[in-house]
């Protein structure tokens, strides 16, 4: 009980009245994550100016390179033309970066690795065209408006939506392989271009086509406990489904981890660009799934398969959590309330695990990339247990992401307490 005889203090009644009320809405359970400190948010600027000082290293490495960096392999940066299905990735940290710091240095550097994609913007024998462009002119166009930037990204949605087929209602993924028209969950992610370029006043097909293949592939893509597989292989005639596999994986009925992600990502993309409630739904599914995964470590970052026959000796994957943190960043806002409380949770754990010396490299090292423990395609022995360009820019783009969540709701907070507070001259 507060006895206002007892005070002694500045305050006239009325006033301590006010200040207490204030007090309580700031201390509620709802505005407790906002308003308490955070250490994951007090350490983005620095994390931000680790990313800079990495990567102007590895700019100035690159000098005389023309190609883009992808990983970090045998004491030697690996890079790679812009064909390659990475080549998005590094131009968009670029971007990234600008986004922080608003550093000039940043916009050149972007600009300049931008414009080596350029030349693929009609390439129609791969469907990471949407990973390609988005990630480079996507985020070039969004940060400063260039309308060449926009003409790139529409003639590539173009290009995207010529691998759709109506007969099977899916983008084909691969044409390489003995498959007959096979779709990977990584396509989901690409489907961003082509609801973004529609919007952007291109063909209104491409959103209906995007549509189309989101619900094929949540139908057909996905085990009951919404764990999903890799790839499914269709009947190029009728659409049927002909196999189903982890290609990627540890096995056939496994769940590999960057799959999980990709999942993860691309149904909350759907929902923000379509408002479907299935994608939402589907979008959360995938998010328990991983948030209750008797195998997800103790430091969230998951393994690269959450079936992997030697865990818990098998590497772990920061790529997938990199992306896992920005889809759940992104999802809890989306869905609000605990479960969504609990997805931030879930990331600001994962993003402060990667942020750590255990994943994120020392000044210098790890070829100059930011984080280090990721795997690319393990079956293959291919970028096992090293830094990756896609790691490190969903890294960027959580961290954010998660500076954007947590203002707004400490905007929110401060918003809600005005709008609360009995006005002082109203106390009686």
């Amino acid at each position: 009980m507060i006895c206002f005889a007892a005070i002694h203090n500045p305050f006239t009644a009325r006033e301590f009245v006010a200040l207490t009320f204030a007090t309580l809405l700031l201390t509620a359970p709802a505005a407790s994550a906002a308003a308490a400190p955070d250490e994951l948010l007090r350490t983005i600027p620095a994390s931000f100016q680790f990313a800079a000082e990495q990567y102007g290293r590895l700019l100035a490495s690159l000098k005389d390179d023309p190609k883009i960096p992808r990983t970090f392999i045998d004491g030697q940066v690996v890079t790679s033309g812009p064909k390659d299905w990475t080549s998005g990735f590094f131009p968009g940290s670029l971007w990234y970066l600008y986004e922080f710091t608003r550093d000039e240095k940043w916009l050149a550097a972007a600009t300049n690795y931008t414009a080596r994609l350029d030349s693929i913007k009609q390439r129609r024998i791969s469907h990471d065209i949407g990973f390609q462009l988005n990630c480079s002119f996507g985020n070039g166009y969004r940060l400063t408006h260039n309308p060449a930037y926009r003409d790139v990204l529409l003639l590539g949605a173009q290009s995207l939506a010529t691998r759709f087929k109506p007969d099977v209602g899916l983008i084909r993924s691969w044409d390489h392989g003995n498959w007959n028209y096979p779709v990977t969950i990584d396509n989901m992610m690409n489907l961003e271009l082509l609801v973004r370029a529609a919007r952007e006043g291109g063909d209104g097909r491409w959103r209906e086509i995007a549509i189309s293949h989101a619900d094929r592939t949540r139908t057909n893509h996905f085990r009951p406990d919404y764990s999903s597989f890799h790839l499914v292989d269709y009947n190029s005639t009728n659409g049927t489904v002909l196999k189903k596999e982890t290609h990627q994986g540890a096995a056939d009925d496994s769940a590999w981890a960057r799959g999980q992600a990709w999942g993860l990502y691309g149904y909350t993309m759907m929902f923000r660009e379509t408002g479907h409630p299935a994608y939402l739904a589907q979008a959360t599914n995938i998010a328990n799934f991983i948030l209750r995964h008797p195998r997800l470590p103790a430091d969230n970052i998951p393994y690269w398969d959450f079936d992997a026959p030697d865990i818990p000796h098998a590497p772990r994957d920061a790529s997938a959590a990199a992306i896992m943190s920005s889809a759940l960043i992104e999802l809890s806002r989306l869905v609000g309330g605990e479960a969504g409380e609990n997805y931030l949770a879930l990331a600001r754990q994962q993003l402060l695990s990667v942020s750590s010396p255990a994943y994120r490299a020392s000044a210098g090292a790890n070829g100059n990339f930011i984080l280090m423990h990721s795997v690319g395609n393990l079956p293959a022995g291919s970028e096992v247990d090293a830094p990756l360009s896609y790691a490190d820019y969903y890294y960027l783009e959580a961290l954010l992401r998660y500076r954007e969540r947590m203002n707004t709701l400490s905007a929110a907070v401060t918003r809600t307490t005005h709008e609360a507070m009995p006005p002082i001259n109203k106390i009686k």
